[in-house]
């Protein structure tokens, strides 16, 4: 991912200036990166290394999401709406 999309994803998801690892931006980094890699592996069928990290980032923004509903539910309607995750 690149460092100005990386930059430009903790901008939009955080909720005071210096913020970069409040739960909203771990979960829009990741989502941005789970994006990414998926159209790499679109291509790249064969890349079991990948997969492998795929697997475990989509493990970790899950359970952050989890953690998310359980802590403030109003902050995780807010950002499933902006980052179109399904409930």
């Amino acid at each position: 991912m690149a460092k100005i999309n990386k930059e430009k994803v903790i901008k939009d998801a955080a909720k005071k200036e210096g913020d970069t690892g409040s739960t909203e931006v771990q979960i829009s980094v990741l989502t941005e990166k789970i994006n990414n890699l998926s159209e790499h592996l679109k291509i790249n069928k064969k890349d079991r290394h990948s997969t492998r990290g795929l697997l475990q980032m989509i493990a970790n923004r899950r359970k952050l999401i989890k953690y998310l509903k359980r802590k403030d539910l109003e902050s995780w309607d807010k950002l499933s709406e902006k980052l179109s995750l399904r409930k």
